[in-house]
């Protein structure tokens, strides 16, 4: 590398200090550009054989963005991405070019356990850099924090010890360690996940399949449980249990009769090839729930759609209509309006009164026009767009003290006529 080109690498680092008595909005885009720019110069040094020039400038571009970040509005995500980056690049340059061992796993620890929480510290990027030795020292140093570690409440040393503590029996090959690590703080669906990945990956379905019950029975509902669920309906397909799948599915459904479980129900009994009893058995089961409560009666409109019902959905939305949300409201329209254009006018004309009234929004004539285009092509489906133009200009007179809203209407080109 020629020194010129290395004395204009040193001014770019030194850009990325950053004064904490800026305005933290100014300067993001420009100091962007420098962190890619930074991050591109010492790519190119890796590819032509020159890491070790790049590895201690990798070190303070990282550290001074890691502390320019305190200081900066980031919540766009763009700048964390930029030091994401860079932090990638100096793990290949490490590998490249290893540094010290000891001195790279205490900069890791330290950045872990004492920064103000970025960037991530992934541990099998750094494993090929740090060698043998250089994770001994990472454990070395975690085992001393972890011994350090007096007040229950000093929540950020315990997570980056556990944090950390993971990582290395990840990176260590040891399943049953890492199982054994992961297994001491169970607070979560997802660390459950975590163990039944490992188990999965490691060729040992019976004891992921296992892990996974477990986790559903302490964490039976959220999102996370969702996901454990369906690593659990993965491995019962791949190890020849179509059936225990499909009963996971349908305990989920009787448990909570919604949309998410209905539609995770339906693929899995099509993608083991199961009878469809087990889809009417659904329908029951959620028919029967939205006549007891009536905020089940969302989930039984979107299930009878999602199986096809478009029908039942219907008659079921009508009769309770002022029960049912104004996005499942325009939803029914829009499907019944296909088949039977006739039957949707007068629900239509009252969805667009409800939605001019609506001063709690501020896109309500918006809405409104867009409710009126489907009406009008109810009406000319019929062929008789006359009738529609009668109702225009009643709708017009009704809102005649409404100017933004008639303005729109013209401009929407809702002439009578037209």
């Amino acid at each position: 590398m020629r020194v010129q080109d290395d004395n204009e690498l040193t001014v770019l680092v030194d850009r990325l200090r950053r004064d904490r008595r800026r305005d933290p909005y100014s300067g993001r885009d420009a100091y962007s550009r420098t962190a890619r720019e930074v991050a591109n110069r010492c790519d190119q040094l890796i590819n032509i054989g020159e890491a070790a020039v790049a590895v201690p400038m990798l070190r303070k571009a990282v550290d001074r963005m890691t502390n320019a970040l305190m200081y900066m509005d980031s919540s766009s995500g763009v700048l964390g991405n930029d030091l994401a980056h860079l932090m990638e690049v100096y793990a290949r340059a490490c590998q490249a070019a290893p540094p010290r061992p000891a001195g790279l796993a205490a900069w890791l620890v330290k950045l872990v356990c004492d920064g103000p929480g970025w960037p991530d510290v992934v541990l099998r990027e750094w494993a090929p850099a740090l060698g043998a030795k250089g994770l001994a020292e990472v454990a070395r140093l975690v085992d001393e924090r972890a011994a350090a570690v007096t007040e229950p409440d000093d929540w950020h040393q315990q997570w980056a010890v556990r944090y950390l503590r993971e990582q290395i029996a990840e990176v260590s090959g040891d399943v049953d360690g890492h199982v054994r690590v992961l297994a001491e703080h169970l607070v979560s669906a997802d660390q459950y996940g975590r163990i039944v990945r490992v188990l999965a990956e490691a060729k040992r379905p019976a004891e992921a399949i296992d892990w996974a019950r477990r986790g559903l029975a302490e964490y039976q509902s959220g999102y996370q449980s969702a996901e454990l669920r369906d690593l659990l309906v993965r491995l019962l397909i791949e190890t020849g249990e179509p059936e225990a799948a499909v009963a996971e599915r349908r305990t989920a459904f009787d448990d909570q009769p919604t949309i998410d479980n209905f539609r995770s129900l339906l693929a899995t009994v099509a993608e083991t090839d199961r009878d469809a009893a087990h889809t009417e058995w659904a329908l029951a089961v959620v028919r029967d729930c939205a006549t007891r409560q009536a905020e089940y009666l969302r989930h039984l409109i979107d299930v009878l759609i999602l199986a096809g019902r478009d029908d039942e959905a219907w008659h079921t939305g009508l009769a309770r209509w002022d029960e049912v949300p104004a996005r499942q409201r325009v939803e029914l329209l829009e499907l019944r309006r296909q088949t039977h254009p006739a039957e949707v006018r007068e629900p239509y004309q009252a969805l667009i009164d409800v939605q001019l009234l609506d001063s709690y929004d501020k896109r309500r004539y918006d809405k409104a026009i867009a409710l009126l285009r489907n009406l009008r092509e109810a009406y000319a489906t019929t062929g008789e767009t006359t009738q529609f133009d009668v109702y225009l200009e009643a709708l017009r007179a009704q809102h005649r003290r409404r100017p933004t809203f008639l303005a729109k209407l013209d401009a929407a080109r809702f002439r009578s006529g037209r």
